[in-house]
């Protein structure tokens, strides 16, 4: 977990120290963190481990963070375990959830994304589809799923396919989903896919993050086992595009301690915006042990653009 210490920020004398706290947030493997705010509470979602299919972490403060079990026991009927990836969920009602998951699809042996539903945030979340919500078997799988809700209130689902499983193009796609988070509707819309040196062969791990100044697509690029691995953005006209990259790519990238930071979402608190994201300590890009550590940097908005305040590795002040 991070560690939070109480360091003087300046001031007057006889000012009470002020909290900081230094990356990583949360020191276990825990890959491709979304979270979400529920009351006071906040809930980290991230990739599979041996021992849960969907792991969920709590947090009173964005820092300190604690296991809270498996927010998807079992998976849809469809799917087979083992291979359980990114996970993001959506607050569609008070006590409505919805989660949406990468899995093994059993009929195509490709990785394919689910949509399951709770009561509650941590879960339990069941499945009763007996097929997936998306599954581009021809384009070589589904992933990265990310729900958005537009300020018009509209619904829309965004993911990979995973053509760099079959040596094809990786898009990143866009589809409205129904008021309920369960269906999709509408068209399907492509967004982006690889064409910048820094982002190699793939682009994955989207998310959309409206602003006054616009519709910014931020997504991850290059391979999420090397120091390459970086985060980039885009700014799109709509949920549908079209969407430009941004000339100043990759606004995150391997400093200090972080390697390969990236498979970002974002989170507000008290009017600042924080990017909570996955890195490899500096040397170990790819080891098991500790594997990718939660990071948790500021984002602030310069001239309309987002500017990330990190990989910073030393002291900074709580959320």
């Amino acid at each position: 977990m991070a560690t939070v210490v109480a360091a003087a920020l300046g001031g007057c004398a006889g000012d009470e120290p002020a909290p900081t706290f230094t990356n990583p947030v949360y020191a276990s493997d825990a890959p491709d963190p979304q979270a979400i705010r529920v009351g006071e509470a906040w809930f980290l979602f991230h990739t599979n481990t041996p021992a849960a299919n969907v792991p969920v972490l709590t947090s009173p403060d964005l820092v300190t963070w604690s296991p809270a079990g498996d927010a998807l026991p079992a998976l849809g009927s469809w799917a087979v375990g083992g291979k359980t990836w990114a996970p993001e969920v959506l607050a569609v009602a008070a006590d409505r959830y919805v989660l949406y998951y990468t899995a093994a699809s059993a009929a195509t042996g490709r990785q394919c994304v689910g949509r399951a539903v709770a009561r509650a945030p941590a879960g339990p979340y069941v499945d009763d589809a007996d097929a997936p919500l998306v599954c581009q078997a021809a384009l070589g799988g589904s992933i990265d799923a990310s729900p958005f809700r537009d300020s018009d209130g509209s619904l829309h689902l965004l993911w990979k396919n995973d053509g760099n499983a079959v040596g094809a193009d990786t898009w990143i796609w866009s589809q409205p989903l129904a008021p309920s988070g369960e269906t999709l509707a509408g068209a399907p819309a492509r967004l982006i896919k690889q064409t910048e040196a820094w982002e190699g062969a793939v682009v994955e791990g989207p998310f959309l993050w409206r602003r006054p100044e616009g519709l910014f697509l931020f997504y991850a690029a290059n391979a999420y086992d090397r120091s390459s691995y970086a985060e980039g953005y885009a700014v799109c006209d709509s949920p549908a595009g079209p969407c430009r990259k941004a000339p100043e790519n990759p606004i995150l990238a391997s400093a200090g301690r972080a390697s390969g930071p990236g498979h970002a979402s974002m989170v507000e608190k008290d009017g600042r915006t924080w990017l909570l994201y996955h890195a490899w300590p500096a040397g170990q890009e790819g080891a098991v042990d500790p594997g990718r550590q939660v990071w948790l940097d500021e984002v602030v908005w310069t001239d309309g653009r987002p500017v990330v305040r990190g990989p910073t590795d030393g002291p900074q002040a709580l959320p």
